[in-house]
This record gives C-alpha cells, sequence and structure tokens, in this order.
C-alpha cells in the first residue's frame, strides 16, 4: 500500500545513505509500505534499476522500553545468513534517526509467498500437509544452530526463558493495561509458581508462525523468516508450543479448532509435536508440562495484544488493524486460565 503519513520519510536522504552502504543500489528509491506488520513498520523498496529491497525501522512516537529492537533483528539475521536457516540477506543497519527519523535496517526482498490463513485454502488439499511440515522442518533447523559459533553467545541468558519471558510481558501488559481481566491477574499469579523444571537453551525465533515465512512461489519450502524483533536464546518447548497454539485456538480467531483437519488435509497437533521431535532428535513432551507451554503462550499472546492495542489508543502502532488486537486480549487470557483449570483445578 502507499506509505501511511505518519510512516512517511525522505526517499532522498535514505537513497543517499542506500548508495554509501547497500553494495549494488542505484538512486533513487521508491518506497512502499506493507500491509503487514505491527510492530515495527515495513517497507518495500525499488531502486532506480528495478531492484527491490525491505526497510524495516522503529515506529515514530512513545515506545516501550526495550521493544522495537531493530539492531537486534539486524545482528541475528546477518548471523544467520551463514547458516543454512533461510533469512534475508541482511544489507545495511543505520542507527542515525537523521536519516529516516528512526533506526532502521535494509535487507533483501524475497520474492515469494506469504500465506496468511493456515487452512491455506489457496491450495489443494494433497499440498497443504506439506507446507505444515515445512514450518516445523526450517523450526528444528534453527533450533539446531550452534548459536556460540555464530558470535550469539550474548544474545541473551540461557536457561529460565519461561521465568523470564512471564516477567518481561507480564510487565508489558501492566505498564499498557486499559482495563482489568481477572483471568490475566490468575494467570500472572500462578504461571511464575509453576514453572518447568528445566528448559533447554536454543536461539528462539521468537514469534515464529506461517505469516512470518516467507515460502518458495511454487515450492513448499521457506525461503526466508521475517520478523526477528524478540529473537533471543530461549526454549526449544516454548516456540514449539507457541508454533502449534493454532490448533488450540477458536477457528473464529483464524485458529484450526473446530476444523475438520482430515477432510482439509491438514495434520494434528500432536502429528505436528510428533515430526518435530523426530527431526529435533528430542523426546516427546509430558503431556503436564505440554499444557502449562500452551497457557503460558496465551498468556504471552494476551500481553503482546495489549500492547499493540494500546500503542493503536496512542496513534503509535503501524498495522491499521491493530485497533483489533484489543478484543482478542481478555478471550485468549481466558483460554488460557481454562487450559490451568484443566490441569489439576488449577493446582
Amino acid at each position: 500500500m502507499e506509505v501511511q503519513e505518519k510512516h512517511r520519510f525522505d526517499e532522498r536522504s535514505l537513497a543517499r545513505f542506500m548508495a554509501t552502504h547497500v553494495e549494488g543500489f542505484v538512486p533513487p528509491v521508491k518506497a512502499e509500505q506493507f500491509k503487514g506488520g505491527q510492530s515495527n513498520p515495513t517497507y518495500r523498496l525499488t531502486d532506480g534499476a528495478g531492484r527491490r529491497y525491505v526497510l524495516r525501522r522503529k515506529p515514530p512516537g512513545k515506545l516501550l522500553p526495550s521493544a522495537h529492537a531493530v539492531d537486534r533483528e539486524f545482528r541475528v539475521i546477518s548471523a544467520l545468513n551463514k547458516t543454512d536457516v533461510p533469512t534475508p540477506k541482511a544489507y545495511a543497519l543505520c542507527e542515525d534517526d537523521s536519516v529516516v527519523g528512526t533506526a532502521f535496517y535494509v535487507m533483501e526482498y524475497c520474492d515469494g509467498r506469504v500465506l496468511w490463513d493456515p487452512l491455506l485454502p489457496e491450495l489443494p488439499k494433497e499440498s497443504r500437509l506439506a507446507i505444515h511440515r515445512a514450518k516445523f522442518e526450517t523450526l528444528a533447523r534453527l533450533h539446531a544452530v550452534d548459536y556460540v559459533a555464530l558470535g550469539l553467545t550474548d544474545f541473551g541468558r540461557p536457561g529460565s526463558y519461561v521465568a523470564r519471558q512471564i516477567s518481561r510481558w507480564g510487565k508489558q501488559y501492566k505498564a499498557s493495561e486499559t482495563e482489568k481481566i481477572e483471568s490475566m491477574d490468575r494467570l500472572l499469579d500462578w504461571l511464575p509458581a509453576h514453572l518447568p523444571a528445566d528448559d533447554k537453551t536454543v536461539l528462539v525465533h521468537g514469534d515464529y508462525r506461517l505469516d512470518n515465512m516467507i515460502f518458495h512461489p511454487t515450492e513448499p519450502r521457506v525461503l526466508g523468516i521475517i520478523d526477528w524483533e524478540i529473537s533471543t536464546l530461549g526454549d526449544p518447548l516454548a516456540e514449539l508450543s507457541y508454533l502449534c497454539m493454532l490448533w488450540r485456538t477458536p477457528k473464529d480467531w483464524g485458529g484450526l479448532k473446530g476444523h475438520d483437519l482430515a477432510a482439509l488435509g491438514l495434520p494434528t497437533e500432536r502429528d505436528m509435536v510428533a515430526y518435530y521431535c523426530e527431526l529435533a532428535k528430542r523426546p516427546l513432551p509430558d503431556p503436564a508440562l505440554w499444557e502449562f507451554y500452551m497457557a503460558y503462550n496465551l498468556f504471552r499472546v494476551s500481553c503482546i495484544r495489549q500492547g499493540v492495542y494500546a500503542r493503536a489508543l496512542d496513534g503509535t502502532a503501524s498495522n491499521v488493524r491493530a485497533a483489533e488486537s484489543g478484543k482478542l486480549v481478555r478471550p485468549a487470557a481466558d483460554l488460557a486460565w481454562q487450559i490451568v483449570d484443566g490441569m489439576a483445578g488449577g493446582a
């Protein structure tokens, strides 16, 4: 779409930067804005030779502490460019606000498909399983990366990932709270008291889902994982269960719950957990532990949605649909608490 008024910038200033820092760039540059991307405004750039790039920048306005870390995105993408994890090529990072108004980076434009609907209605039934398998296969590949060898030892802290996530997102939730939600308050108490005894440490994306991947135009293959803003060192089960939330969320939220999966050619949650564990050479998770992770992820999603909603209210959210996020904060928290209630009465 055309660049939103609040997200416009001086294209001539950007062209001067790119001419110096991006090899092969030919001025001038023309920017268009992607409709997705609720956190950091994202643009498709076209240079004078018709080459395309992607720019991601911090949004303007007052921001939550530690949010919108485009420098972290650039660092992890640059590191993963050296591995078999599909990521767009990172070109240049700019932390000088005078160029386009906020910090940004430029990366490769992956010419492929973004598949928004996990039902994959645009594909024939027999092609759908392969797309879902590609998601989980690529996740197993990411979790197998030697982050120490990539120089990412300080990209996060090993261990206690879920505890730190609950604390972080809980604080951000409270900082952007707009109404009292009883189930959220219960989760804020219950989750820290029922943490996993042991969690492994791998490089995690943080928001690994279907629409944060660019797929090959015709093949069931991921060309690039995008939106690395909240990537860190973390718990593989936390990320796996986040991807599997699709099977727990109702179809009117865009989830798979309530659909006839077999009739649609789609796998079950159990199928995909087993597939990932086979590829990652990890044991299947204990059922009770798995339910904890599901409740945790729904809690986390509620916190994130609340932050997006709060930014919509103050006018800084980059996605035109950001205000809709507020409608699902309470239902997601309520669903998380239902899962907890099903675990021996929340004990």
